[in-house]
């Protein structure tokens, strides 16, 4: 019997460390913190790692994480400047960085923290109208969190940052802000096509005065190259009968040169003579005709004083046509 009775003590013993050992060793998280009373006072803070605390004396009290949370700020209905009702939800990040102070500052502060977030989007949104609500979504999540940051600080909290999540404005409001933006869609589409119009005919008022100038100036080049063609042309020939005149008179001042241009003038003369008699009706003969020695000779004289002779005033007959037509 009295054996039984040893056995329960030292159970009951070993019952007792365990709940003792359960209750005073403590392990810490990482990014954890405790908070410890002693007899329902502060005492200490408790960092990650390994911890005894006085057994029946000393006890956990609170246990915050020391990492970044993100609270959900649910929909709440603000009133915009031109007094139009939206609903506007949220999230917010906090991160605890004073234990001690979250523990003993504030009973819950991710409470007092979310409620605080919604009175000052009110607050911000009631100054600006709604067009504007969706273009100062930075400037409305600065100034919550500038708010939010004042009134945490004594609470051992840090806010980082806010962002607003959606945007809802009354079914007849989004109505009308469809209209408004379909009206301005197509007044830009409106403006952008008579922008191109005006584009494409003063591109094409260009391209005309463009062809214009070319055109002038490739006349103009041309007439200078036809001048400049002709000048050449001519100052060729010129250049031709000088050398063609210069041979000539070195030919006839030769050996046998006056010869050769007496026979040249008596067969250029009864050539010319008889194309004269083919294609008029009438015509005036010299009285010496058949004179042909007279003309060389008198062709021969010129060439060589360069003076020519004095004109014979013998009156020339008329000799009829052979179509029969009288001089």
């Amino acid at each position: 019997m009295d054996q039984y009775v040893v056995l329960w003590v030292a159970a009951a013993i070993t019952i007792l460390a365990v709940v003792v050992i359960a209750k005073t060793a403590v392990v810490v998280p990482q990014q954890s913190a405790y908070i410890v009373e002693m007899l329902g006072k502060y005492s200490r803070t408790l960092s990650a790692g390994f911890h005894i605390l006085i057994p029946f004396v000393e006890r956990i009290a609170y246990k915050h994480s020391l990492k970044e949370q993100a609270v959900d700020i649910a929909e709440q209905v603000c009133i915009t400047k031109d007094n139009v009702q939206v609903g506007i939800d949220g999230v917010l990040y906090l991160q605890v960085l004073d234990p001690a102070r979250a523990s003993y500052g504030i009973a819950d502060h991710t409470f007092a923290i979310s409620q605080l977030a919604q009175t000052t989007l009110r607050s911000e949104i009631g100054k600006i109208d709604l067009d504007r609500t969706f273009e100062e979504r930075a400037t409305i999540n600065a100034n919550v969190v500038s708010e939010l940051d004042k009134a945490s600080e004594p609470w051992g909290v840090k806010v980082l940052r806010y962002e607003i999540r959606n945007i809802n404005p009354p079914e007849d409001v989004l109505q009308a802000m469809e209209k408004q933006m379909r009206a301005e869609r197509e007044k830009r589409a409106v403006i952008l096509n008579s922008e191109g119009e005006r584009d494409a005919k003063i591109n094409q008022a260009e391209g005309d005065k463009q062809r214009v100038i070319k055109a002038s100036e490739a006349a103009r080049q041309q007439q200078i190259n036809e001048a400049a063609g002709e000048a050449e042309a001519i100052l060729a020939v010129a250049r031709a009968t000088a050398e063609g005149l210069k041979v000539i008179g070195e030919a006839v001042n030769g050996q046998g040169g006056l010869e050769a241009m007496q026979l040249r003038i008596a067969e250029d003369y009864v050539r010319q003579f008889g194309h004269l008699a083919r294609n008029a009706n009438t015509l005036v003969v010299p009285a010496n005709l058949s004179d042909v020695a007279g003309m060389i000779s008198l062709a021969t004289r010129v060439f060589g004083d360069g003076k020519p002779p004095a004109p014979d005033k013998t009156p020339a007959p008329v000799v009829p046509h052979p179509t029969g037509l009288a001089s």
